[in-house]
């Protein structure tokens, strides 16, 4: 008797304490893969010691239940039983690919091509059709199925937002509201200026005045990535459907995958009858109603450019 409590003494020991591995280990078990299989893996990687000893374990005190395939990060000194609870559970490793707000479709196309353990190719997306947000994804996954998520979230956002739109908006559409919500979120990186300049392109809008935003200017040109120069008296008097120094209204489409907060600002503007604003050398802006305002606030940030060396 003594000798048989022993030995399940010891078995609880070797189920229960920790484990081989000295750091954390990743382990894949393939769909569809038996219990031997994933023993096997484990094995390898250095999260168990024998593979014949995990199955026999868990079968007698692993109560039963199927493992689930996917990617695993097993932590360092894991007991067999608790790898064994962490299969059954699937909790998978989760990666993440991160969209920031504003980010054009061809830098989306790269981050996704550029994603660890994604498969399958993809077409660089419609622009303004991609919600910025992290989406996880597991290894394996296509391209195609995180690219699908992206869009949705996007499409489900949109519909919500667009239903909550405050009345007499410039926006007509939900394809304009992203069409704008782009261009504020390219113009104002603070979240306290996003309903200031939403209302000074809705402004515009209402009394038909071109919009004059740079970085419509830019978009034709790089479709959306950093200019890394000034932009060419060329180019800014440039005919297209983008460059809002030389057409009123809308661009053609958005130039880039606004934010949640822009869409916002967008359907809901804030109270003003501002018409211009400039940088202010703080990183926001200085908003005025009229040219005369305007120009007095151009005249400070040239005074601030100059003070630093930079006219």
């Amino acid at each position: 008797m003594l000798l048989a409590l022993g030995a399940g003494f010891y078995a609880l020991q070797l189920w229960g304490g920790a484990g081989p591995a000295k750091v954390n280990v990743s382990v894949l078990v393939p769909e569809g893969a038996s219990l031997s299989r994933a023993a096997n893996e484990l094995e390898k990687a250095g999260a168990i010691r024998s593979a014949r000893q995990f199955v026999l374990f868990a079968r007698v005190l692993g109560g039963g239940e199927g493992i689930k395939a996917g990617e695993y990060r097993i932590p360092a000194r894991l007991s067999q039983a608790d790898v064994l609870k962490l299969l059954q559970g699937g909790r998978t490793l989760q990666r993440m690919v991160t969209i920031p707000e504003g980010t054009p479709s061809i830098i989306v196309y790269e981050a996704l091509m550029k994603a660890p353990q994604l498969q399958g190719e993809i077409q660089v997306p419609v622009e303004g059709t991609v919600l910025p947000d992290s989406y996880a994804y597991n290894r394996g996954d296509t391209r195609q199925s995180v690219l699908d998520r992206m869009q949705k979230a996007m499409v489900t956002y949109l519909a919500k937002a667009w239903e909550k739109r405050k009345p007499g908006i410039a926006v007509n559409t939900p394809l304009e509201a992203l069409t704008l919500a782009s261009i504020v979120e390219k113009e104002t990186s603070k979240s306290e200026e996003r309903r200031t300049v939403a209302a000074v392109y809705s402004n515009r809008l209402k009394q038909n005045m071109m919009l004059q935003a740079d970085p419509t200017i830019i978009y034709p040109i790089t479709k959306g990535k950093p200019l890394g120069r000034r932009i060419l008296q060329s180019e800014l008097r440039a005919v297209n459907q983008y460059n809002t120094y030389t057409m009123t209204g809308l661009p053609a489409g958005p130039i880039a995958n606004p934010g949640r907060a822009s869409i916002d600002a967008v359907l809901d503007p804030a109270q003003s009858s501002a018409l211009y604003f400039v940088a202010d050398g703080t990183g926001g802006h200085a908003f005025a109603d009229t040219l005369e305002q305007h120009n007095a606030n151009v005249q400070k940030w040239y005074a601030l450019r100059r003070a630093k060396g930079e006219m």
